[in-house]
């Protein structure tokens, strides 16, 4: 029944690499498929209706909420002109240093990447900051990668990211946040390390090629002005309250949102920004939403004991437990987070990681090190992910030449979060 299963999890993934199916579908699908074969019944106890669907599809409601506040603060670091006052202050203050502009970015990119993630980060951070790189001679591969690394290295602060490895691997909050601190410095030091290698051994080139470079944009600042200073706090404050006080996750962000609404909008505007820029959240957030609904069904079809019986030899079978060959594997194994392949954690790789839990192959924070390491890959090197492909397009060159530059950082990024794991919890 065990390789059944695999098989129909073969399919699944055959399915999404090759767009047959999108994401969400085809997961929801493949977890109606594996709760029939593990045995489960229509309704009632450890059904496909009522376990499976029922108690599957609400599983992530923190996080989808926690997704949602944070594109809602992403929109007013948008729409107030937060995001583009420190892109900006950062490009006048680097002037015509190239390495101190990437630089610059890069952290502006990492504030972003703690707010929110995906093609919203990139388009905070990008927007006026890969023009500005390339603008001083930076090449597009390397000002796309700047944005990208800058959001990964964000990304182990992202508190809707704490909110959905807490809840899709029943840990604590702090459990995943001292390990995202363990993170963290393997993700800013290859961060920082992109812009200083791929900006000295490219060379400079002067060279602008955006289409909208023809014409002189208007900035934030004509429109608006620039934000005031005290408002640029704005994506720290969730991350104190987090992180400093050990404010549950979503009082923080609402405190950030907030804070950038008190901080630069009128009292007699406030009603009309806070309702415009909640609907635009709601757009932006609706398919990671359903993403994380499929994700929960998923979890829930795996974790049925059938499934679990029936898969758990096999698994066990293969997966190492010594830490050397832990770390070795599981390194090698990395391309498979590309491409929607079955270790990306927003896709089969979350019912992967539900049967290494489910069938204690693994203790839960083992298998946290190594999901949120595969995902600081999946975000950066993915050519079929959104804030890959936008910052690719906006620079001017593919997503594979994106995925060629910046796998090599990323990879080690990961390889140091299994030597982590392996090192603290096996």
């Amino acid at each position: 029944m065990g390789v059944v299963i695999l098989l129909v999890m073969a399919a699944g993934v055959a399915a999404m690499l090759t767009r047959k199916l999108p994401t969400g579908f085809a997961l929801v699908l493949l977890a109606v498929a594996i709760a029939f074969i593990a045995g489960a019944p229509l309704t009632g106890e450890n059904s496909v209706l009522d376990t499976v669907l029922q108690e599957g599809a609400p599983a992530l409601a923190a996080t989808m909420v926690a997704i949602l506040l944070g594109s809602w603060l992403g929109k007013l670091l948008d729409e107030t002109g937060i995001a583009g006052t420190l892109v900006r202050k950062i490009v006048e203050f680097g002037g015509d240093r190239p390495v101190v502009v990437a630089l610059g970015v890069l952290a502006v990119s990492t504030l972003v990447g703690t707010v929110t993630g995906s093609a919203p980060a990139a388009m905070l951070a990008g927007i006026i900051g890969i023009p500005a790189m390339i603008a001083v001679g930076i090449p597009k591969v390397t000002a796309a990668g700047t944005i990208l690394m800058g959001i990964a290295a964000g990304m182990p602060f992202e508190l809707p990211i704490w909110q959905f490895f807490s809840t899709a691997l029943e840990l604590p909050i702090p459990t995943v946040r001292g390990f995202m601190l363990k993170l963290f410095p393997f993700a800013l030091a290859a961060a920082v390390l992109f812009v200083l290698v791929e900006t000295r051994r490219r060379g400079v080139e002067h060279a602008w090629s955006l289409k909208s470079a023809s014409a002189k944009p208007v900035s934030r600042r004509e429109q608006l002005g620039d934000a005031p200073w005290y408002a640029l706090l704005t994506p720290v404050v969730p991350l104190v309250l987090a992180l400093g006080f050990e404010v549950a996750i979503l009082p923080s962000m609402l405190t950030g949102v907030l804070y950038a609404l008190l901080t630069t909008t009128r009292p007699r505007e406030m009603n009309k920004r806070l309702l415009r820029t909640l609907y635009g959240a709601f757009e932006v957030a609706a398919a990671p939403m359903v993403l994380f609904i499929a994700i929960g069904i998923l979890l829930a079809a795996v974790k049925l004991p059938g499934a679990v019986e029936s898969l758990e030899p096999l698994v066990k079978a293969v997966s190492p437990q010594n830490p050397v060959l832990f770390v070795l594997v599981f390194t090698l194994l990395v391309p498979l987070c590309l491409y929607r392949g079955p270790l990306n954690v927003f896709g089969l790789g979350a019912g992967i990681a539900g049967v290494l839990i489910a069938a204690g192959i693994y203790p839960a924070v083992a298998v946290l090190g190594l999901a949120t390491s595969y995902n600081q890959v999946f975000g950066v090197s993915d050519p079929t992910s959104t804030q890959t492909v936008w910052s690719a397009q906006y620079a001017g060159v593919t997503p594979q030449q994106v995925m060629l530059r910046t796998l090599p950082y990323v990879w080690a990024v990961a390889l140091g979060g299994f030597c982590v794991t392996a090192a603290t919890y096996l």
